[in-house]
């Protein structure tokens, strides 16, 4: 908040070519530290999404805010509209580092019960914009309005509560057991440590000793050559299946067969009698850490520190039906998406899961940002989520997004939870983005009306 007060003040004015270098500088310093995670994987896809992507973004933001007072109106307008394009392009979105991500753990967390974290941003610039007026303007009745405004909204978030309902019934919970193997952080699917990271999975599945209804393993814990359905490994995740008489839903990396290319990426179930069940497979793919777009360009400029291969999108809905229930499934990457949670749970999903893999990415950057990251969409779908991941972050969010249970980076854990299945909706789950994107019209349409009037009176020489 206080970074969009400043942003504010140094818009003040100043001349086009200046609204757009100041804000270039703010995209500079808003982007290139929250995604230095991007260096490891391709040092190339960072500088180039660094000073061809974002910072021009944020730099066209400060350009189309007026030099007056109507900026305090636009920017936080401008700000949705560049928060809701980051997520759609370049490139399908790249949603990260978003102003909502701030409230992961804050106190404007339930607002996006109503509309998403795109009206938590909304409401993040709002309050910035207040704070300026308060201590550059010395006014309070504006900035008074604004806080009454989000307070009535983080309210009326926590009451639509109401609005989704645990199911009654000897089966109203599934005992999900997340399972997170441990190790090095930085280990990659595509490395001799493969073996390694399948057998820390599976020891820690042989430590469950209670009852549970479903196991869940993570994105890439599982990487074959082959087909999975006739692998060794698959016995052995069958064997501990029928052990605990609760099928395995297991992260799975295997050449593509139909292109050698490509590898397939997805999410199965093992059922206890070896078959298995129902799958999903992973569409909202990481650019230049899953697929390359324009390959043909940046091959020539980054040649080995791009992947070698693509991860082929997958199709089909995000919900995978269980013996345990129906669950949404979101597979690492896409849980940065609230587009599919909404399309897995309006599906019948009654429990959102995220089966990740961090352990690829640089620093803790990527796992952070994606633990605020579920608690939105906990809070939107209203349902709960469990998140495991092969080195950590795996965490337990409630509906309410409170992380109720949590690991902690390389360690070998097992989190095991009861969780409500829910049905009904949200606002959120219903309107998507909609109702920070009204709110942001009607700002962009009262200052463009005014500055239509403000050129109409002007003498004509």
């Amino acid at each position: 908040m206080v970074g969009i007060a400043l942003w504010a003040a140094l818009l003040g004015n100043q001349a086009g070519l200046q609204r757009y270098l100041i804000s270039w500088m703010v995209g500079l310093g808003w982007f290139a530290p929250s995604v230095l995670w991007m260096w490891k994987l391709t040092p190339a896809g960072y500088l180039g999404g660094l000073l061809f992507g974002w910072t021009i973004m944020v730099g066209l933001v400060g350009l189309s805010v007026p030099p007056n007072r109507w900026r305090l109106l636009m920017l936080p307008a401008s700000v949705v509209i560049f928060e809701w394009f980051h997520c759609h392009a370049p490139f399908g979105g790249v949603p990260l580092s978003l102003l909502s991500m701030s409230q992961g753990r804050g106190p404007l967390l339930p607002i996006a019960r109503l509309g998403g974290g795109l009206l938590v941003s909304a409401a993040v610039a709002a309050l910035g914009i207040a704070l300026y007026i308060a201590v550059a303007e010395k006014q309070w009745k504006q900035p008074l309005a604004v806080l009454l405004g989000c307070a009535l909204l983080v309210g009326a978030g926590m009451a639509s509560l109401n609005l989704v309902h645990p199911i009654s019934g000897p089966d109203s919970q599934i005992r999900i057991a997340a399972v997170q193997g441990g190790g090095k952080q930085g280990t990659l699917f595509d490395s001799e440590q493969v073996p390694e990271v399948f057998n820390a999975h599976l020891r820690a599945t042989q430590s469950i000793d209670q009852p549970v209804d479903l196991v869940i393993w993570p994105e890439n814990a599982i990487n074959v050559a082959g087909p999975f359905s006739q692998d060794a490994w698959k016995d052995q995740i069958a064997t501990e299946a029928e052990r605990l008489n609760a099928p395995i839903l297991a992260g799975v990396v295997e050449d593509d067969p139909n292109d050698p290319k490509q590898f397939l990426n997805y999410s199965v179930i093992v059922n206890p009698d070896g078959t298995l069940g129902d799958r999903y497979d992973k569409e909202r793919r990481v650019p230049f850490g899953e697929y390359v777009p324009l390959r043909w360009l940046f091959e020539p400029l980054a040649g080995s520190s791009l992947p070698p291969r693509d991860a082929a999108p997958g199709v089909g809905p995000s919900m995978v039906e269980t013996p345990a229930g129906p669950i949404a499934v979101a597979i690492s990457w896409e849980v940065f998406f609230a587009r599919r949670i909404r399309e897995g749970v309006r599906l019948g999903g009654e429990v959102v899961v995220n089966p990740t893999n961090g352990s690829s990415y640089w620093l803790t950057q990527v796992q952070t940002q994606q633990l605020a990251t579920s608690a939105f969409r906990a809070v939107e779908s209203g349902r709960w989520l469990v998140q495991t991941s092969p080195t950590g972050f795996s965490a337990v969010f409630d509906d309410t997004g409170k992380i109720l249970q949590r690991s902690n980076i390389s360690e070998s854990k097992v989190l095991i939870a009861s969780v409500p299945r829910m049905t009904g909706t949200t606002p959120a789950q219903a309107l998507g983005d909609v109702p920070a994107l009204f709110l942001a019209g009607i700002a962009i349409a009262l200052a463009g009306s005014h500055r239509i009037r403000s050129r109409s009176k002007s003498p004509v020489i």
